[in-house]
């Protein structure tokens, strides 16, 4: 069972470094993941792959399949989930190529899905620090290793899209958003659901543009942005190669036992029906469930 997920985003549909590798068709609860799983090895340690937007880039950010995909990576059995994310800058310092390791989400998406709680059985996670420390800190570790200019800490917000900012939301995030650092519109939903399912989550924040609000750059376009993906995607796929070698699997966070004073509904109080649903989730704390009991 692969211990080690990697999410890629725009521009990362597929790990070259994945030696010996089978694809996997996950079943949940939810629908079908973004795409198929790609289960190999790096560094001789087992990984689980997934492109965010589907291979061929056919899900937009607002209609991901974000409950799937995290679930599928749970029933796997994936405990440290790497998400590398194009994403704009919202600073002078942090150019284009550069990487970003945040610490903290601002959410103005709108209407999506953001738990696996809520029909039956209430959980309310701690999110007040929503990114694994330890990851932060071994992604952090393995930019600088590489070489790469990484800007430790900063607010990533999560926007809905998919069109890009308009100039006026641009501006105001810029300068109103306690510690903005990047925009894009993807991991807030993750970072959510990875948190409910006890994994471990950390965002590798890869720059492709100043969004719209710096008067000295051209406006972000989709043809700008995958040109510098193009040139980010080496550089990722070798942080990420690095990260996977330093994971360390014995976890001293609280991220996998973030459901025990979180979940409100009594156990004796969920049903069989919720039982079986959540049992991938919630198999730690209500033991294991059968259609025969």
């Amino acid at each position: 069972m692969p211990e080690i997920g990697v999410i890629g985003g725009s521009g990362l549909y597929r790990m070259d470094e994945l030696k010996n590798v089978r694809e996997l068709k996950i079943d949940t609860p939810y629908g079908d993941p973004s795409d198929l799983f790609r289960i190999g090895e790096i560094e001789g340690r087992e990984v689980a792959f997934l492109a965010r937007h589907g291979r061929h880039h056919r899900l937009d950010p607002s209609h991901l399949p974000f409950r799937a995909n995290i679930f599928a990576f749970k029933k796997l059995g994936v405990r440290r989930l790497i998400s590398a994310s194009a994403v704009g800058s919202l600073r002078e310092e942090i150019a284009p190529l550069h990487m970003v390791v945040p610490d903290q989400f601002f959410d103005r998406t709108r209407g999506r899905c953001s738990s696996f709680y809520g029909d039956g059985v209430v959980a309310h996670v701690a999110f007040a620090d929503p990114l694994c420390q330890g990851l932060r800190e071994l992604l952090q570790r393995s930019a600088t290793g590489q070489g790469v200019r990484v800007h430790e800490g900063g607010t990533y917000v999560c926007m809905e899209g998919p069109a890009f900012s308009t100039r006026a939301e641009s501006l105001t995030y810029r300068n109103t958003i306690h510690g903005a650092a990047v925009i894009g519109m993807t991991n807030l939903q993750e970072a959510k659901l990875s948190r409910e399912a006890e994994i471990c989550y950390a965002t590798l924040a890869l720059v492709t543009d100043y969004d719209c609000w710096h008067e000295g750059e051209d406006d972000v376009t989709t043809e700008a942005v995958i040109e510098i993906l193009q040139q980010n995607a080496q550089a990722a796929r070798a942080v990420i190669r690095e990260a996977v070698r330093g994971v360390d699997l014995e976890r001293s966070c609280d991220c996998e036992r973030a459901l025990s004073t979180a979940l409100l509904t009594p156990i004796d109080a969920i049903s069989e029906a919720d039982r079986m649903h959540l049992s991938v989730l919630l198999g730690r704390l209500v033991g294991p469930s059968s259609p025969d009991q």
